[in-house]
């Protein structure tokens, strides 16, 4: 069992934060249910992911590297992966932090890319295939 069972976010504009997250996290094969002021989004194994309307909607956005909220990690199967889902992202509105790219200062086999949401949430999605895999200019 995960020690960790769910992850809850609070944004501004909860319509919006649902249009933005939910195709990403449908294409990462979680489904999604609704109660009244929230969305969350599942998939069996892994943490839950719930949004939230923040209670002081003056009080946003999140600015990375304030105490908080840092970044959300997305591990995928591929580079390719990473590449789809980070221009899926971007076509919902997601702003770019960082392209994807090789980061060799994580490890030689890491590819990532960062984007945020209207909210400051920063999002990752990365590629980290194990040490006993071929590097991927190996490949």
């Amino acid at each position: 069992m995960p020690v960790i069972d769910h992850l809850g976010i609070s944004v501004d504009d909860l319509p919006r934060a649902i249009t933005q997250f939910d195709p990403i996290m449908s294409a990462l094969g979680f489904e999604r249910s609704d109660i009244p002021g929230s969305a969350s989004w599942y998939r069996p194994g892994d943490v839950e992911l719930i949004l939230y309307p923040a209670r002081d909607p003056e009080s946003g956005p999140h600015e990375h590297g304030r105490v908080g909220w840092q970044h959300l990690a997305f591990a995928v199967e591929t580079r390719e992966e990473v590449d789809r889902l980070h221009e899926l992202a971007q076509s919902l509105g997601w702003t770019t932090v960082r392209d994807p790219k090789p980061y060799p200062r994580f490890t030689e086999r890491y590819y990532a890319s960062f984007l945020e949401d209207a909210n400051g949430i920063r999002i990752e999605f990365m590629f980290n295939p194990p040490a006993t895999a071929p590097a991927p200019n190996e490949v």
